[in-house]
């Protein structure tokens, strides 16, 4: 910050108006301005600075920061101001300017909030490593939500958005890891069997029923929890003791019974009948969550109708697919039973067989999910779930409710339903608009016509002449140089060593080459432009080149995948699948190529973002993103201009860092006056000629993986 002298209150006044745009509104910056006036020079530019910041989302939200910044410099430092501004353009972008203009004008409680954040653990920055805490545990697959407290409905955990109940951050973050443990236990271990739901929930002592229920129940679950993750049970355990958690006297008895590992949820049940009126309940622990049984009740009634006819649609194909396997004969009646061996009683792991005729017929992986999910609830397969399905029922899973076509999505207000979400780059911001677009996937429809064969036909020599190439790349052997080894003297290196010894240094022994055939190890995704500025020649010349590459890739043996991407404003950012990587080039593929076709707008980050994930999903030494475009960034909303082209820079910025390599491939005329800008100044290509684009397209990668 700089010591030159402030600003008058008059010459604020005129900045802040400048920036807040004033003429066009009723708002009076006077005070704001006064309130500034007293700081220091760079105090007063490094708060006009952020109110630049918050005005580029908005002016009012920009005002209100102007008029409490100095109130807030003064009750906090530069570290919890930036805070507070992001906090609120955030709560702006997910949820409007009401409850972002409630931040703003309660900086109080925000700086309450953000101390107890700053000694806490935040659920929203803890919960990647938590999810995949929760997923590495067995059972039901479950998912992570901030709630006002801890419970679950058997489909979700919920967790307050922040824990400070402990000094350390460390210690929060392990309460956050033994509520996740205490939940899972409760789903997993019979405590929310449905039979034992109803009748807790119906039990006419209600509520005191339900707490000493549930003291006994977590005693029994935290017995199970030493057994399966005793090196947590162990850090929970010194927990209780930070906590000053003591067991009462009457209840160490208990303790001991409840660890029996023949102890079963209705053996809780029962003791809960017994000692009801004679016993007190303890304060629940720390990480024991809270029974919520009419959000389970409501949710399992929900699974079980699905997963009931999940199951008869499953045996329904399996009938069908042994029937095809007796070359089409029809099937006869059979007997059809499912046995289910459970390791342990309430253990819920279980092995399931399904017999046809005595014989056991094999069970894809996500029907022996859905009936160890039935087990879990039920205890066992009712008969009912082994009828197969009759004529018109499906598989709900294969047929979400809402919305049922992958386009309705957009007509509704359920944009972000089921969709990836992605931040975008605000460059005014300086700061990520965090879930800021939703993105979905979507496959070609795939053009079964003469297109591939035209295209072999009109390229036929290149097509002959890059196999040719592409196969010499696969089996060239690389020289090794500065071997310690090899077949040939390598005369650099020997020059260097002659040199050193001659000025008294030590010769290296590194002083040969020799050739190694080297294995290839690259993934490369192709991300292709599909906006609708491609009309005609251009998409053409795309289609084609893409088919001369995956002509010339196979016979490379290069792992590659296809994507087109599209968007049109925030809401609908659309990749379109063409080739995944683990998926042949055959004539679905080829058709998918021929059936690209030109859709909206080319906002890019999001496609990035997106297509790097793919890519770090690969095993692979080298991973490439080629994009083929014909134009910069844009979209129909704000993202045309310098804001499209700094979020797709910093889209590439976070690639590299991932270990991405990303290249572009180009038509536009006036690339070179961004494309350095974006990729660096030898990481693109123009090519000058649409049709000149097939030609060289292969060539680049040649040059790009050798």
């Amino acid at each position: 910050m700089t010591d030159a002298g402030p600003l008058s209150a008059a010459e604020l006044e005129a900045r802040l108006d400048a920036v807040l745009e004033v003429e066009f509104t009723r708002r009076n910056t006077r005070e704001a301005a006064r309130s500034l006036a007293g700081l220091r020079r760079g105090e007063q530019a490094y708060l006009e600075d952020w109110t630049r910041r918050v005005a580029s989302t908005n002016l009012e939200l920009g005002f209100q920061f102007a008029c409490h910044a100095a109130e807030a410099l003064a009750a906090s430092d530069a570290h919890m101001i930036e805070a507070w501004a992001l906090h609120a353009m955030d709560l702006y972008d997910r949820e409007g300017l009401r409850p972002a203009l409630a931040i703003m004008r309660d900086l109080n409680a925000f700086l309450h909030s953000s101390r107890e954040r700053a000694s806490g653990c935040v659920l929203e920055e803890q919960q990647g490593v938590l999810t995949r805490f929760l997923h590495g545990l067995s059972g039901r697959r479950l998912k992570i939500k901030p709630g006002e407290c801890f419970y679950t409905d058997t489909e979700t955990l919920f967790m307050p958005a922040v824990l400070a109940r402990l000094e350390q951050a460390s210690d929060n973050f392990l309460l956050y890891k033994g509520a996740i443990v205490g939940l899972w236990a409760q789903t997993r271990f019979g405590t929310l069997r449905h039979d034992l739901v109803e009748r807790l929930m119906g039990h006419p002592e209600g509520e005191s029923f339900l707490a000493l229920f549930h003291a006994l129940d977590s005693l029994r679950l935290d017995a199970r929890i030493r057994t399966e993750l005793p090196g947590l049970a162990r850090e929970l355990r010194r927990l209780g003791e930070t906590l000053e958690e003591r067991l009462p006297p009457a209840w160490r008895a208990l303790e001991s019974e409840l660890a029996d590992p023949a102890c079963t949820a209705r053996d809780v049940l029962a003791m809960t009948e017994r000692l009801l009126g004679r016993l007190d309940p303890y304060a629940p622990r720390a990480h024991h969550g809270r029974l919520e049984l009419e959000a389970v009740h409501a949710c399992m009634c929900r699974r079980l109708e699905k997963e009931k006819l999940r199951v008869r649609v499953a045996m329904r194909d399996l009938l069908e697919e042994e029937a095809r396997g007796r070359d089409g004969e029809s099937p006869q009646a059979r007997e059809r039973r499912i046995t289910a061996r459970e390791t342990g009683e309430e253990t819920g792991v279980v092995e399931i067989e399904i017999l046809l005729d005595g014989r056991p017929m094999p069970l894809p992986e996500e029907i022996q999910e859905t009936l160890n999910s039935v087990i879990q609830d039920l205890g066992n397969i009712p008969d009912e779930y082994l009828e197969p399905a009759g004529p018109g029922e499906y598989d709900p899973a294969a047929r979400p409710e809402k919305p049922e076509d992958a386009d309705d999505v957009w007509s509704g207000v359920y944009h972000e339903e089921g969709a990836h979400l992605y931040p975008e780059w605000d460059y005014k911001r300086q700061h990520y608009r965090k879930n800021w677009c939703a993105v979905r996937e979507k496959s070609v429809r795939p053009l079964y016509d003469d297109f591939y064969e035209r295209t072999l036909e009109k390229y036929a020599g290149l097509v002959a002449h890059l196999r040719k190439t592409f196969e010499a790349m696969r089996d060239e052997d690389r020289l090794l140089k500065r071997q310690i080894h090899g077949d040939d003297v390598d005369l650099d290196a020997l020059v260097e060593a002659l040199a050193d010894a001659r000025d008294g240094r030590e010769m290296s022994d590194r002083l040969f080459t020799r050739m190694h055939r080297t294995e290839r190890n690259i993934a490369v995704v192709f991300m292709v432009d599909m906006s609708g500025s491609t009309r005609g020649w251009i998409n053409d010349a795309e289609r084609e080149s893409l088919i001369l590459l995956s002509e010339s890739l196979e016979a490379l043996g290069d792992r590659y995948a296809i994507y087109g991407f599209s968007s049109q404003t925030r809401k609908r950012c659309e990749l379109f699948h063409v080739k995944h990587f683990d998926e042949p080039y055959d004539a679905e593929v080829r058709a998918r190529i021929g059936g690209i076709e030109p859709q909206d707008y080319t906002r890019m980050g999001f496609a990035i973002r997106h297509l790097t994930e793919v890519l770090n999903e690969v095993d692979a030494r080298t991973r490439i993103l080629i994009t083929l475009s014909d134009g910069k960034p844009d979209d129909y909303d704000t993202y045309r201009g310098e804001y499209g082209i700094e979020d797709t820079r910093r889209a590439l910025i976070e690639a590299r860092r991932q270990g991405v390599h990303p290249y572009c491939i180009t038509i536009d005329e006036e690339a070179r006056d961004y494309l350095p800008h974006l990729y660096g100044s030898a990481a693109y290509t123009v090519v000058d000629e649409v049709r000149a684009l097939p030609f060289k397209v292969s060539d680049i990668y040649r040059r790009l993986t050798t």
